[in-house]
This record gives C-alpha cells, structure tokens and sequence, in this order.
C-alpha cells in the first residue's frame, strides 16, 4: 500500500506546474494496450518506440533481449524511460507467456499479411503490439503465437516502414480511437497512487534523505 501521507509530503516539494503536469499525464496512461519489441538491432529504434509510448500514454514496454542486449540510449529516449514501465526479458517465449498471462492478446504487427489493417482493429480488447526486427520482422515464435495480424496500409512501392515510425502510427491510431469508447481504460486508483510516488522520487533530489526525515520526525 502506498503511504498517501508520504506522497503528499513528496508532492509538496514539486512545483505547481509540475504537480499539474503529472496529474494532467497520469489521467491519460493506460495499460489497456502494451508494446513489445523483439530484439531491435537498432538501439534508436527501441529508444525511439519508448518514447512514442510516453506519448501516447502507454505505459508499459516489454522488450525481449534474446540475441540482442543492448543498454537503453538515453539520449534518443529523451528521458522517456523515467515514465513509463520497462519489462526486460531473456526470451520471446518468457514475453509473450507473461503477457498473456495479464490478459492481453498478442498482435503482430507485419505488412505481409491481410488479417487485420490498422483502421478495422478492435480495440476494445487488451492488446500487446509486437514488433520485430529491423530485417527480420517478428520471429516465428511471434508469428505462431499471434491472435491478430496486424498491417498499416501502404500505397508505394516501399514495402515496410521502420519500426519506431509504425508504432508512433499504430499507437496514435488506436489511443485516439481506445478514447473515444466507454472502455474503463486508465490506470486504476492504486497504480495511480504507486506511478505518483515513482514519478516523485524519479524527479526530487535526495527524495531518499526526505523520506528518511519525514519517518523520523
């Protein structure tokens, strides 16, 4: 359980910009859509779909470093690790098992088939996007565990889009569309609570020395 009393001594340090700001952001998550991505070679391509995350309010990445384990850059995440949820995972297979087992369908996203295009896509079940890599695409395991097969539909003669733009395309799509629905689709009011007190302590200098006096008053 989260210390309501403690968060608002934390809150209290922010400015009222800030504490706007993150009120403003947190009404807007959701973990009614995820995305993961399957060992991205590119480490701007992950860092990149991060942040269209953050964006787009979603608010947990799962990312499967199975050939591929890279730290994340900084720089092209543009802070974006700081709020939202990272799952880190050794294996496609642990990925997809754990995201099902929280309810979610698995989508390929893939331009080489007909299944499903972006605008026909139901959104009211709980999805988790995947995608794969950058000349790859998605391994088998991905292809043999999907519930949907998902494609943006393209007019050119390019065939595939980079991975980061298709997600910033897919997620933009679907969020507009998930709001426009009566699905309870934000956060609940405990992880609001527990996001609040990690977006304090990621934002506060010595919030440690804080919390340590505020217990010991």
């Amino acid at each position: 359980m989260i210390d309501k009393a403690l968060l608002e001594h934390l809150e209290s340090y922010l400015t009222p910009k800030r504490l706007e700001r993150f009120n403003y952001v947190i009404n807007q998550r959701t973990k009614h859509f995820t995305v993961a991505t399957e060992d991205v070679y590119q480490l701007h391509n992950t860092s990149a779909v991060i942040r269209s995350c953050d964006v787009f309010g979603i608010q947990e990445v799962n990312i499967v470093e199975e050939v591929n384990s890279k730290r994340i850059d900084r720089e092209i995440a543009m802070g974006a690790q700081k709020w939202v949820d990272l799952n880190r995972y050794h294996s496609v297979k642990e990925c997809i098992a754990d995201v099902k087992r929280k309810g979610y369908q698995i989508v390929a996203t893939t331009p080489h088939t007909d299944d499903c295009e972006l605008h026909d896509f139901d959104v009211t079940k709980k999805s988790c996007f995947f995608f794969g890599r950058e000349t790859e695409g998605l391994s088998q395991e991905v292809l043999d565990q999907a519930d949907v097969f998902l494609k943006i539909p393209m007019s050119g003669f390019t065939e595939s889009l980079n991975i980061s733009v298709s997600a910033a395309i897919i997620l933009q799509h679907v969020t507009t569309k998930l709001k426009k629905t009566d699905i309870d689709w934000g956060l609940t009011e405990d992880e609001k609570l527990e996001k609040r007190l990690d977006w304090c302590t990621k934002t506060i200098k010595s919030h440690d020395k804080i919390i340590e006096r505020f217990y010991n008053k």
